[in-house]
């Protein structure tokens, strides 16, 4: 039974402009240290197991994906893959015995990526009405 969806209110559409910018921001900023190959960025990838042949393939499928999240119309697809890259983290973490900070940060950004979009657009509110 769908129920009838109405219209955000300012403050919630803010809101959630807000939580996808914070997400988005530092997703981009990983993506530009694994492209320019930043000494701290490239150490922490290969730590857990990557080699560094793999670091700016990551960066552009993060920056792509990034890039998908931000565009309105494509903003489902871009949550989509960017919920597959960070299971991928979490994933990561999890099999190298990493510390539980890691792992909760992905889940957290994942958290936020979703409640941005869940703010921001009608059509994901009128998919999962809370």
């Amino acid at each position: 039974m769908n129920q009838p969806t109405f219209p955000a209110s300012k403050a919630v559409r803010w809101t959630g402009l807000s939580l996808t910018s914070v997400t988005a921001l530092f997703l981009l900023m990983d993506a530009v240290g694994k492209l320019v190959m930043a000494a701290p960025v490239v150490a922490a990838t290969t730590k857990l197991g990557y080699p560094e042949s793999s670091v700016v393939g990551l960066g552009i499928v993060l920056l792509g994906c990034t890039m998908l999240y931000l565009l309105p119309r494509t903003a489902v697809l871009g949550a989509i893959l960017l919920t597959g890259y960070l299971g991928g983290a979490v994933a990561t973490h999890v099999r190298v015995g990493g510390e539980a900070f890691p792992v909760g940060f992905s889940l957290a950004l994942g958290v936020l990526l979703w409640g941005g979009l869940y703010l921001r657009d009608p059509r994901i509110r009128e998919l999962i009405p809370l």
